[in-house]
């Protein structure tokens, strides 16, 4: 390592030393996190790849503390890190669509 010599830490230093590594890395994890989330509309097209390695697409509809809620296109509702998520690429192609107006009551 980078100049710790670990070898003249008694158990209760070793201990100490454990903790505030595990602190630290709870830190950077909760900091990025938060970027992941920051990234990410509700609204926005994202895929992931679920715990069986399938890739699946869907709808961000909910930011949570620590994870998004996913709304699959197979009708699923996912509630996932992240920094699982990548964002979809789609293309413009056959995504003219058609404006349909909405009328509203007086």
């Amino acid at each position: 390592m980078h100049g710790i010599n670990l070898d003249g830490l008694c158990e209760a230093e070793l201990i100490e030393l454990h903790d505030a590594v595990v602190d630290r890395l709870h830190f950077l994890h909760q900091q990025k996190t938060t970027h992941a989330l920051l990234e990410l509309a509700i609204g926005e097209r994202v895929m992931f790849e679920d715990n069986s390695g399938q890739t699946q697409a869907g709808i961000v509809i909910r930011r949570n503390r620590k994870t998004v809620t996913v709304h699959g296109d197979n009708g699923r509702q996912w509630n996932v890190s992240p920094q699982l998520l990548r964002k979809e690429k789609r293309t413009d192609e056959g995504q003219s669509g058609k404006l349909v107006p909405f009328s509203r009551k007086a």
